[in-house]
C-alpha cells in the first residue's frame, strides 16, 4: 500500500515516464538525462553498450576498439643487416681521401671530366682540357670554402694577396676555377632537348644515379630510419622548383631522403621532378614515396610526418614487416570520431583506438588543440612518467623525427655551395655536402684514430649524431684536416 501511487494522475505520470524511457532505449542519438534513483538498471547498462561501440568505427568502416584486447603483439622481424659501414665500405677505406672516394668515384670523375672538357671546348677559345687531378682539386676547393664558412663570399676575395687564403692561390689560379666553374657539366648539351621531353633530371641524371646507387651499398641504417623532405636552396629558373614556407629557403628542388636516426646518414635519395605536364594531381604521393624509399629493408621502424602517414600505408608496410610511427592528419577517413572530439577533454589527456595491428592516439597538449599519432609498432596505450603525461608513441616519434633535418643542419654548417643560375650545379654541391658529412661519418663514429678496421667490421664504435654534431664543433677551423682531397 505504501508503494502505490496515491492519485490517478501520479499513476498516468507514471506509465509517460516508463514510455520515455523505451524511447531513449531505442534512439541512440536522442539523449535526455534522467534522475538516477529512478533509472532502470537494464537500461543503464544498455546504455553503456551502445556508448562503448558508438564512435569508434570510422568513415571507411574500420572498427577501433579503446582497449588492446584484441591487438596482436608486435615481434620485429630478422633484419639480415649489421648497422654501420658495410664489408664493401671498410676493405676500401685506408685514410681520407679513399673514404671520400667511395662516394665520388673515379668513373663518377671520370664523367664530369668528359663531359667538362665537351662543353669547353665547344664554348671556351683556346682550351686546355682538364684531367681528374684538376677535377678533384676544384672540388676540394669547393669543401674547403664551406670549412671556412665562406659560401656567400665572393670567390675572388679568396684569392686575394692580403685576406684570402693561401692555399687557394697554391693549388689553382682564380681565372682557372672561375673557367672550370662555368664549364662544368654532367652531360652532352646536344643530346640534351631529346631526353629533356621524357626526363627533367636530363642534365644530370647520369650523375645522381651513379651517386644514389652507391649510398646502400656503402652503409646500413639502424632498426630506426626517418622519410622526410630535403629543400635545397635556389631561386633561378627550374621546372621542378618547389615552394615550401616552412622549410628556412622557403624555394628550392625537393629531395626525398631515407635517414638512419642515429647517425644522419642518406641511404638513399630521390629527386622530386612535379607532376608531368598535363597530367591530374599525384593520388597517394606519400604512400608511394615511403614504400619506394625503403624498398629492400625489413625489421626496422620508419618515422615520417602527416603528409607520408596513412592506415593503408602501415598495412602495406606491416606486409613488408615494416613498422610505422608517424604524425595522421585529422581528415583521413580511416580514424573514428571519438579520437577527433576535443570538446570536455582535459589538458595532457590521451585517448587510444587500436586494431589487431595498429595503435592510433589522440593527445590534447593544451585546452583545444588535437594531435594524432598512428603506429603499428606500439601495441599498448602506454604512457610516459613525465609531467606531461605524453604517451610512449609520441616520445618515440620525438627522437626520430629529426634525422633529415639534422642532416640539413650539418650539411648547411659547413656548406660548398656557391653562387649559380644552373640548377644542375646546385645539386652537384649538395652532393658534395652530403657526400663529405657522411665520409666524415666513416672517420669520426666507426673508425678508431690510427687503426684501420678489420673487414669483419670489428672495432667500430656507433655514436649518435649528437656526439658527431659536437664534435665538428669543437673541431672548428681544424676540420679542413679532415676534408682536405687537394693533392700536392
Amino acid at each position: 500500500m505504501v508503494m502505490q501511487p496515491a492519485t490517478s494522475s501520479e499513476l498516468l505520470d507514471s506509465s509517460s515516464e516508463s514510455e520515455t524511457t523505451s524511447e531513449e532505449e531505442c534512439d541512440v542519438e536522442f539523449v535526455v538525462e534522467s534522475d538516477p534513483s529512478s533509472s532502470d538498471p537494464s537500461a543503464e547498462t544498455a546504455e553503456e553498450t551502445e556508448d562503448s561501440g558508438s564512435g569508434w568505427t570510422s568513415k571507411n568502416g574500420e572498427i577501433w576498439s579503446p582497449s588492446n584486447n584484441d591487438t596482436l603483439r608486435y615481434i620485429p622481424a630478422a633484419r639480415g643487416l649489421v648497422p654501420g659501414p658495410t664489408r664493401y665500405a671498410i676493405t676500401r677505406i685506408d685514410d681520407v681521401e679513399s673514404s671520400f672516394n667511395l662516394f665520388f668515384t673515379a668513373e663518377i670523375i671520370s664523367s664530369i671530366v668528359d663531359m667538362t672538357n665537351l662543353q669547353g671546348g665547344r664554348s671556351v677559345a683556346n682550351w686546355s682540357d682538364v684531367d681528374a687531378t684538376d677535377i678533384r682539386a676544384y672540388i676540394g676547393l669547393l669543401i674547403l670554402a664551406g670549412v671556412y664558412k665562406s659560401k656567400g663570399e665572393s670567390t675572388r676575395s679568396l684569392w686575394v694577396d692580403h685576406s684570402g687564403r693561401a692555399i687557394f692561390r697554391a693549388t689553382m689560379t682564380h681565372t682557372k676555377f672561375r673557367l672550370m666553374n662555368t664549364t662544368l657539366r654532367f652531360d652532352d648539351k646536344l643530346m640534351r632537348p631529346s631526353r629533356h621531353r621524357e626526363d627533367k633530371l636530363a642534365p644530370i641524371r647520369s650523375l645522381w644515379e651513379k651517386w644514389t646507387h652507391r649510398l646502400p651499398m656503402l652503409c646500413n641504417p639502424g632498426e630506426d630510419v626517418c622519410v622526410d623532405e630535403q629543400l635545397v636552396p635556389f631561386r633561378g629558373r627550374c621546372k621542378f622548383r618547389q615552394y615550401i614556407p616552412s622549410k628556412p629557403a622557403k624555394y628550392g628542388l625537393k629531395i626525398w631522403v631515407t635517414a638512419d636516426v642515429e647517425t644522419s646518414y642518406a641511404w638513399k635519395c630521390q629527386i622530386y621532378t612535379g607532376k608531368a605536364a598535363g597530367s591530374a594531381a599525384e593520388v597517394g604521393q606519400g604512400k608511394r614515396v615511403v614504400l619506394e624509399m625503403t624498398e629492400g629493408l625489413q625489421g626496422i621502424t620508419v618515422t615520417c610526418d602527416h603528409f607520408f602517414t596513412s592506415y593503408a600505408l602501415v598495412q602495406e608496410l606491416l606486409k613488408r614487416k615494416v613498422a610505422l610511427v608517424g604524425t595522421i592528419r585529422r581528415n583521413k577517413p580511416e580514424l573514428p570520431s571519438k579520437l577527433l572530439q576535443v570538446r570536455q577533454r582535459a589538458a595532457l589527456s590521451s585517448l587510444f583506438g587500436l586494431t589487431k595491428n595498429t595503435t592510433a592516439v589522440s593527445y590534447i597538449p593544451k585546452r583545444g588543440r588535437n594531435v594524432l599519432f598512428l603506429s603499428s609498432k606500439h601495441r599498448d596505450p602506454a604512457v610516459t612518467e613525465e609531467e606531461k603525461r605524453k604517451p610512449v608513441i609520441i616520445a618515440d616519434y620525438n627522437h626520430c623525427k629529426g634525422a633529415v633535418d639534422n642532416l640539413d643542419k650539418v650539411v648547411g654548417s659547413y656548406s660548398c655551395r656557391r653562387m649559380t643560375h644552373r640548377w644542375p650545379q646546385v645539386l652537384f654541391h649538395n652532393m658534395i655536402d652530403v657526400s663529405a658529412f657522411m665520409h666524415l661519418c666513416f672517420l669520426l663514429l666507426w673508425i678508431p684514430p690510427g687503426s684501420k678496421p678489420s673487414p669483419s667490421g670489428g672495432g667500430f664504435s656507433w655514436r649518435s649524431w649528437g656526439d658527431l654534431w659536437c664534435l665538428q664543433k669543437s673541431c672548428g677551423e681544424s676540420i679542413h684536416l679532415v676534408h682536405r682531397l687537394l693533392l700536392p
